[in-house]
């Protein structure tokens, strides 16, 4: 799908605040709301759009703890990745996970409320699956955190 100026400001309005109503959308990107709710639905189907969500303020839940743990392992068969993949989807606390290039074989965030409750995360990591070095940073401060991904290097 070719995306016009038109559709990557849409995305780029829907990406801040998906709330806002159709009809300011339409007004912002100039067209009228038919024809911009007809964009909002093709960028829907073809997976532009994956999720529309509420992102919640991690002091509020008592999240104020966010580690960065990098993982190393001299398992690489499917088997191992399977169980890896399986025990980080059952861990709540763990928001995201990457599989990296370089010394690091995979690197995961974390929010907890405390280091102890971080430990009991690892704990539970360590149980699963046999690991050959976990290392453990905690942020000190976000400098900068956003969930809006660039739209300037769409065709």
């Amino acid at each position: 799908m070719k995306l016009d100026s038109k559709d990557k400001l849409i995305l780029d309005l829907l990406q801040r605040d998906v709330s806002i109503p159709l009809n300011d959308i339409a007004e912002r990107v100039g067209l009228s709301a038919t024809p911009c709710w007809r964009r909002v639905q093709k960028l829907e189907q073809a997976g532009f759009i994956r999720h529309k969500v509420a992102l919640l303020d991690r002091s509020k839940l008592n999240l104020g703890v966010t580690v960065f743990v990098s993982v190393r392992t001299s398992q690489h068969d499917q088997q191992w990745l399977d169980q890896f993949k399986q025990a980080i989807q059952d861990i709540p606390e763990i928001i995201e996970a990457h599989r990296m290039s370089g010394s690091i074989d995979y690197l995961l965030q974390v929010v907890v409320p405390s280091i102890d409750d971080y430990d009991k995360v690892y704990k539970q990591l360590i149980e699963r699956l046999a690991f050959t070095d976990v290392s453990s940073a905690f942020s000190m401060e976000v400098m900068k955190s956003t969930t809006s991904l660039p739209t300037h290097y769409l065709n």
